[in-house]
C-alpha cells in the first residue's frame, strides 16, 4: 500500500508539471488553467515602481502580452506610437515651443515644461481672462496694459502716452528734462527744468501772431485772417475763408448746409475763436455723403460744375485735416474711397509714405507734404480720394490738350484728388508719384497723365507738369510737380477721310440703292414668286434701302444736335431691323434645308421679330443714354453707346453662322446624294459659291466694323467699306439673278416689253397658269432656290 500511494503522488506531480509547462508566455497556471498575466499591474509594495515601459510611458495590457505608449507631451525616440518593453525606445519630452513657434499668439512668450508648455504674456501685456499662464485653445489672448491709467505714473509736469507693450512720458509745455531727451519712462527722470522764454529767444516763433509767455510756456495769439488750428503753441498761418463762398451753393444747392458749416468754422479759426463747429470726423462724413448724392445723379457735363465740385472737395479736406485724430483714417462709400494720413508734433515728419485705394496709389515724401519748415504749422496731412464715376462728368473737356492730327482723348482711369497740408503746391521741389489703374485695358502705348486745371476756360484737363514714368495694359505711373485732381487719358484715332474710301462708299451705296429698289419691286409685284420667304427678302431690302438712304442724306448733317440725334436713332433702328430680318432669313433657310418644314412663320411673328425687337433695343438705349446719339463729326452712335448696336449685331451674326454651317453641311450631303457622279471639283465649286453668297447675305461683313476704333486699321476700313456698301448689290445677285424662276420672270417682262407682237390672251393665260402652278409646287416643297 505505501508503494501505491507513492506512485500516485508521483503521477500527480508529473501531471502538474506537464500542465504548468504547457501555458504559453504571458500566461500563468491557476487551478489547472492558463490565465493571462497583467504585466501592467502596479506593485503595491513598491511605490517607486515605474512599470515595464519605463518613465513617461503608459502600459497597455493585452491577451498574452502588452504594449507601451508615451504620455501626452512626449514622443518615442523611434518616432513610433506603440513600442514594446524589450525595445530600445524611450519617451522624450516634446518641445511645443520649437515645434509651433506661433503657438501662444502675438504678444506672448512660450515656455516649455515637462510634459507640456505654458504661455505667458510679455512685458506690458496681460491676459484677457486674468490668468497668469494659458495654453493654445483656452480662448485667451494678451492685450496691452494701459500703464497711463495708473495715477501719477509720470510725475508732475508731464503727461503719459500709452504705446503697445509700454508707455513713455512727455514733459508739459514750459518744462523739460536735464538729459535733453524728448521723453522718458516713469521713475527715471522728472520734468523740473523750466524752459526759457521762447518769445524772447525767437521773435518769429508765432509767425503772423503775437507770442505770449504763460505758466506752461509760450502761446500764440494769431492775427486776423491767420490761425494755428487750435494749437496755441503752433505758428500762425494764413487761411482763406473766401473759398467757401455762396457760388458753391449756386452750382450745387444740396451743399448749402455743408458750405455754411465750413464757412462759420473757418471764420472762427481766423478770429481766434473756439472752433467748436469743426468736428473733423463729422464734416468728413458729411462731405462723403454729399459726394455720393452728387455722383449718383446724372453726369455734370459742365466743366464749371466739375471745377466747383473739385474745389469744394480739396478745400474741405485741407480745412478739416488737422482736426482728424492721428494717425488718420480710411473710409469708403458708394462712390468714394478715402485714405487720410495725419501727423502731429512740433517736428516736421520725414521720409516716404504710400497711400492707396483700389484704383490708385500715391507715393510722396512727407517733407513735400509738410512744406516750408520755417512756417511749419505743427501738423502734416496727406489724403488720397478716388471717385467711382466722376470720369463720366469730366470726360470731354480737353481744351488744355494739344492733340495730334486725327487724335482725340478719352478718360481711361478713375479721377483722384490729392491734398496735403502744404499750402503752396503749384510747384513742388520733389515730384509725387501716382499710379492709376486703367478702366479699359489695351496694349496700345497711348496714355497721358493729366490734371484738372480749373483756371483755364472754366476747367479742362491739362498735361502740364505731369509725365508718364511707366505704362502698360493695366496701369500708368505718373510723375507730377504739382497737386490737384488727376486722371489718365487714352488717345483714340479717328479714321482718316480718304477720298478713295468716300468714292467707294458713294458708288457702292448708290448701286445698292438701285439694286435694293429693283429687289423691292421684284418681291412685291411679281406674284408668282411671292411666299413667306420672299416676304423676309422684301422687308430685309426695305430696311436696308431706308438705312442707306438716310445714311447718304444725313450722316454728316451735324449742324442741328436734335436733327443729328434723330438721324442716328433712325440709322440705329433700320440697321438693327436689317440684322433681325437677316436672322429670320437664316432661321427660315435652316427650316427649309435641315428641318424640311412646310409650315411658315406667321406674319405677326415676323413683324414682331423684324421690327419690334430693334424698336425695343433702340428705346432702351435712348432712355439709358440719350446723349449717345450723335458725335462731333457724324450722326451715329458715340463710343459709349456703340455696343447697343454691335452687341445685338454680333449675337445675330453668331446665330446665323451656326445656322449657316449646319445648312452648308446639309447642302453638301444633298449634292452628294442628288449628283453622285459629280466630281469633287464641281462639288466644291457648287457649295462654295452658295456658302460665300449666304455668308454675305447674313451680314458677316459687319464684323470688319468692329475694328474701326484704333489707328492703323486701314485694311479693315477698306474691307468694311467695300462689303458694307455693296450689300444691296449682293442681295440682288443672290436672290434675283441666282434664282432661275426670277430670271424667267425678268425674261418674260423684257419679252413683253420688247416683242413686236402680242401673245393671245389664251396663250398668255396658259403659260402664266403653268408658271404659277410650278411656283406653288416649289413653295410647298420648301426647297431653296440657291
Amino acid at each position: 500500500m505505501p508503494g501505491r500511494w507513492n506512485l500516485l503522488i508521483l503521477a500527480l506531480c508529473l501531471s502538474f508539471v506537464v500542465v504548468q509547462s504547457s501555458c504559453p508566455r504571458g500566461y500563468s497556471l491557476s487551478r489547472r488553467q492558463c490565465i493571462d498575466d497583467d504585466e501592467c499591474a502596479e506593485d503595491e509594495d513598491d511605490p517607486e515602481y515605474i512599470g515595464p515601459c519605463g518613465e513617461h510611458a503608459v502600459c497597455y495590457n493585452t491577451i498574452g502580452s502588452f504594449y507601451c505608449q508615451c504620455q501626452e507631451g512626449f514622443i518615442s525616440s523611434t518616432n513610433t506610437k506603440n513600442f514594446s518593453a524589450n525595445s530600445s525606445a524611450t519617451c522624450q519630452d516634446v518641445n511645443e515651443c520649437v515645434e509651433n513657434p506661433g503657438l501662444c499668439g502675438p504678444n506672448a512668450k512660450c515656455f516649455n515644461t515637462i510634459p507640456h508648455y505654458s504661455c505667458i504674456c510679455g512685458d506690458g501685456f496681460q491676459t484677457t481672462s486674468g490668468v497668469e499662464s494659458f495654453h493654445d485653445g483656452d480662448n485667451v489672448t494678451c492685450r496691452d496694459m494701459n500703464e497711463c491709467e495708473d495715477e501719477n505714473v509720470c510725475g508732475e509736469n508731464a503727461r503719459c502716452i500709452n504705446t503697445p507693450g509700454s508707455y513713455h512720458c512727455v514733459c508739459n509745455a514750459g518744462y523739460g528734462l536735464e538729459s535733453g531727451r524728448s521723453n522718458f519712462s516713469g521713475g527715471q527722470e522728472l520734468c523740473k527744468v523750466s524752459i526759457p522764454d521762447k518769445c524772447l529767444i525767437d521773435k518769429t516763433i508765432c509767425g503772423n501772431g503775437t507770442c505770449h509767455r504763460g505758466a506752461a510756456g509760450h502761446y500764440c495769439a494769431c492775427h486776423s485772417g491767420f490761425t494755428n488750428y487750435g494749437n496755441n503753441q503752433s505758428r500762425c498761418t494764413a487761411l482763406d475763408c473766401d473759398v467757401f463762398k455762396a457760388h458753391l451753393t449756386e452750382e450745387f444747392p444740396v451743399a448749402r448746409d455743408l458750405v455754411t458749416l465750413l464757412k462759420n468754422g473757418c471764420r472762427a479759426l481766423t478770429e481766434s475763436e473756439d472752433p467748436t463747429e469743426l468736428d473733423g470726423g463729422d464734416i468728413m462724413a458729411r462731405l462723403l455723403s454729399l459726394i455720393d448724392e452728387l455722383l449718383s445723379g446724372k453726369p455734370f457735363k459742365d466743366n464749371r460744375k466739375v471745377s466747383t465740385f473739385l474745389d469744394l472737395v480739396e478745400n474741405t479736406l485741407g480745412l478739416i485735416g488737422p482736426f482728424i485724430t492721428p494717425p488718420g483714417t480710411t473710409r469708403s462709400t458708394t462712390h468714394t474711397e478715402l485714405e487720410l494720413l495725419v501727423h502731429m508734433g512740433a517736428d516736421a515728419p520725414q521720409g516716404p509714405v504710400t497711400l492707396s485705394s483700389k484704383q490708385a496709389r500715391l507715393g510722396i515724401q512727407l517733407e513735400t507734404a509738410a512744406g516750408d519748415l520755417s512756417n511749419y504749422p505743427g501738423f502734416t496731412t496727406v489724403s488720397l480720394l478716388s471717385y467711382a464715376n466722376l470720369n463720366d462728368s469730366a470726360d470731354g473737356f480737353f481744351s488744355g490738350m494739344k492733340p495730334k492730327a486725327k487724335q482725340r482723348f478719352r478718360i481711361n482711369s478713375k479721377v483722384v484728388t490729392v491734398t496735403v497740408s502744404n499750402r503752396n503746391t503749384s510747384h513742388l521741389n520733389e515730384s509725387v508719384r501716382l499710379t492709376l489703374y486703367h478702366l479699359n485695358q489695351t496694349n496700345e502705348n497711348n496714355h497721358t497723365c493729366v490734371f484738372w486745371n480749373s483756371s483755364e476756360g472754366g476747367g479742362t484737363w491739362s498735361d502740364s507738369g505731369c509725365s508718364v514714368l511707366e505704362s502698360n495694359s493695366e496701369y500708368t505711373v505718373c510723375s507730377c510737380t504739382h497737386l490737384s485732381s488727376f486722371a489718365v487719358l487714352m488717345a483714340l484715332y479717328e479714321m482718316e477721310d480718304k477720298f478713295e474710301l468716300q468714292l467707294i462708299t458713294w458708288i457702292g451705296l448708290s448701286l445698292s440703292l438701285i439694286c435694293l429698289f429693283i429687289c423691292i419691286l421684284t418681291f412685291s409685284l411679281i406674284r408668282s414668286i411671292q411666299s413667306p420667304r420672299t416676304s423676309i427678302h422684301l422687308h430685309l431690302c426695305i430696311s436696308l434701302f431706308i438705312a442707306v438712304l438716310i445714311f447718304l442724306a444725313g450722316i454728316s448733317r451735324t449742324e442741328s444736335e436734335v436733327g443729328c440725334s434723330v438721324v442716328a436713332g433712325l440709322l440705329h433702328f433700320f440697321y438693327l431691323a436689317a440684322f433681325c430680318w437677316m436672322c429670320l432669313e437664316g432661321i427660315q433657310l435652316f427650316r427649309m434645308v435641315v428641318l424640311v418644314f412646310n409650315t411658315n412663320f406667321k406674319t405677326l411673328y415676323m413683324m414682331a421679330g423684324g421690327y419690334g425687337v430693334p424698336a425695343l433695343i433702340v428705346g432702351i438705349s435712348a432712355l439709358a443714354n440719350p446723349k449717345g446719339y450723335g458725335t462731333e463729326r457724324y450722326c451715329w452712335l458715340n463710343l459709349n453707346s456703340i455696343w447697343s448696336f454691335f452687341g445685338p449685331a454680333c449675337v445675330i451674326i453668331f446665330v446665323n453662322i451656326v445656322f449657316f454651317l449646319i445648312t452648308v453641311w446639309k447642302l453638301a450631303q444633298k449634292f452628294s446624294s442628288l449628283n453622285p457622279d459629280l466630281d469633287n471639283l464641281q462639288k466644291i465649286k457648287a457649295f462654295t459659291i452658295t456658302a460665300v453668297a449666304q455668308l454675305c447675305v447674313l451680314g458677316t461683313m459687319w464684323i470688319f466694323g468692329c475694328f474701326q476704333f484704333e489707328e492703323g486699321t486701314i485694311a479693315m476700313s477698306y474691307l468694311f467699306t467695300i462689303f458694307g456698301s455693296l450689300q444691296g448689290v449682293m442681295l440682288f445677285v443672290m436672290h434675283c439673278l441666282f434664282s432661275k424662276q426670277v430670271r424667267e420672270e425678268y425674261g418674260n417682262i423684257l419679252s413683253r416689253c420688247c416683242a413686236p407682237r402680242k401673245k393671245s390672251y389664251s396663250e398668255f393665260s396658259s403659260s402664266y397658269s403653268s408658271r404659277a402652278q410650278a411656283s406653288k409646287s416649289t413653295r410647298d416643297t420648301g426647297e431653296s432656290h440657291i
